[in-house]
């Protein structure tokens, strides 16, 4: 292992004992959760890891519970020697990488049920699945019991799911949110985008175009709804597929018909096969 290496661990007492080192030696430890194929927003989220703590985790779990039967948890791109190599290169101090068995054990009965933030946008799109993200995070704050986890605000009805369930259970971790990183025309960079063809990534873009352009209208204090059946339309002439294409409260994520405060635009669409998801604030 070179000095810029992290450390991979993968059973709990080993990831606490390292932590525990660190502690004992006056240093901040800050989490990166994700779910592995690392791209150029990890890096940016280890990067901002690295600046606000001394030590940074980067835990990769394909997490089960959090996906539905007809969604893609058999195909998620899975690289862990890539992921490791690029956390290496943004300055992660370990990698925790989990099994199934680590994390759900013979007998697991535990999940965490949100109400009120899961009611809307991907909630009843996607059941269970945010009880699979909240209980999988929460055993991630659990088990590194960092200062700060950090999150993008491309998910960000997730992002908000986890700042409540730490709120809510009295937990001590600061969640950061961190600005979604694009590519140079726009699209959010996700880890399926690499499902996208040729043509339908020349289409992507769409996505966050038509968002941007709402935003822009509904900052003026207007009715949305206008602005929104139109942005419809235009993804679906774009060959999307809507699920939802909302501008709701930053907060409570309730929908809102004019913006007298922070807002998001927030939209998920399939194109082909793909679902992709962004969001904009107002």
């Amino acid at each position: 292992m070179t000095a810029s290496s992290p450390l991979h661990l993968s059973d709990l007492p080993a990831l606490r004992a390292a932590v525990s080192s660190w502690r004992a030696a006056g240093e901040t430890v800050a989490l990166v959760p994700t779910m592995g194929a690392l791209h150029e927003g990890h890096v940016t989220l280890i990067a901002e890891a690295k600046r606000v703590a001394a030590r940074a985790v980067v835990s990769i779990f394909v997490n089960p519970t959090q996906f539905g039967p007809t969604e893609d948890f058999s195909r998620y791109p899975r690289d862990v020697a890539a992921d490791l190599a690029a956390m290496a290169g943004a300055g992660a101090d370990a990698a925790w990488t989990p099994d199934v068995a680590t994390m759900y054990p013979p007998g697991f009965a535990t999940r965490i049920e949100l109400a009120g933030l899961t009611d809307g946008l991907c909630g009843p799109l996607r059941p269970g699945h945010f009880s699979g993200v909240a209980t999988v995070v929460t055993k991630l704050l659990n088990q590194v019991r960092p200062d700060i986890a950090l999150f993008g605000e491309k998910d960000f009805q997730q992002l908000q799911v986890i700042k409540r369930v730490v709120a809510d259970l009295d937990m001590a971790p600061e969640i950061r949110g961190v600005p979604t990183i694009r590519e140079a025309d726009g699209l959010a960079l996700s880890s399926r985008n690499r499902y996208l063809s040729a043509e339908e990534r020349s289409r992507a873009p769409t996505l966050h175009a038509v968002l941007a352009g709402i935003a822009a209208k509904a900052r003026d204090g207007g009715s949305i709804a206008g602005p929104v059946s139109e942005g419809v339309a235009t993804l679906a002439a774009a060959g999307f597929t809507v699920q939802y294409l909302s501008v709701c409260d930053a907060a409570s994520l309730a929908p809102v018909e004019r913006v007298t405060g922070p807002a998001r635009v927030l939209a998920a669409a399939y194109l082909g096969r793909t679902r992709l998801i962004d969001n904009v604030p107002v």
